[in-house]
């Protein structure tokens, strides 16, 4: 069966439809982005592999040169060099905390898609509510769920996010004091 696009409506055309394509849409553009950005940081995480291992084997070597100011100089560079390589693995996180956010946002859209495009669970609230219980149940910080429940109670969008970033930085600041 052949349903009439958008742009030559006929007595065929639904909005549901084109509401399920524009979401499909979307889920494939996170999902080639997030593939994209997956090849490029992992080329990024093998570079830093190998610097990793070159920096140890460079301080290997300079180790076992005779003791003199340039060498402890050279030492204390690549030790240096070394920690700001860590620090930018660790940056690295990041990704792995988008790459879950995007995979959520997907997950959900095509989640929507499925609901809109199945009558009996389009008009049912129970089904709408076990969606949602769903997808909050997904999140594994609690400043996901703060803006979950703030969406959901009717704050705006700019609300919900200030939300999120309090809950953020008190959970920030709830793990340096259990250090």
């Amino acid at each position: 069966m052949t349903f009439s696009p958008s742009s030559q409506p006929d007595l065929d055309w639904s909005q549901i439809r084109e509401t399920i394509k524009l979401l499909t849409v979307s889920v494939a553009q996170v999902e080639g982005s997030m593939k994209a950005g997956d090849e490029s940081v992992s080329a990024l995480a093998d570079s830093f592999t190998g610097m990793v291992e070159d920096m140890k084997n460079i301080h290997q070597l300079l180790s076992g040169f005779q003791q003199s100011e340039s060498r402890d100089q050279a030492l204390t560079h690549c030790e240096a060099t070394q920690h700001k390589i860590y620090s930018a693995i660790v940056a690295f996180q990041f990704y792995d905390r988008l790459q879950q956010c995007l995979q959520h946002v997907s997950n959900n859209l095509k989640g929507l898609s499925i609901i809109i495009d199945t009558p009996h669970r389009l008009y049912n609230p129970a089904e709408w509510y076990k969606f949602q219980e769903s997808i909050r149940n997904q999140y594994t910080m609690e400043s996901e769920k703060v803006m979950f429940d703030a969406i959901h109670q009717g704050k705006s969008v700019d609300e919900a996010l200030a939300l999120f970033q309090q809950a953020n930085r008190q959970s920030d600041d709830d793990e340096i004091e259990l250090f």
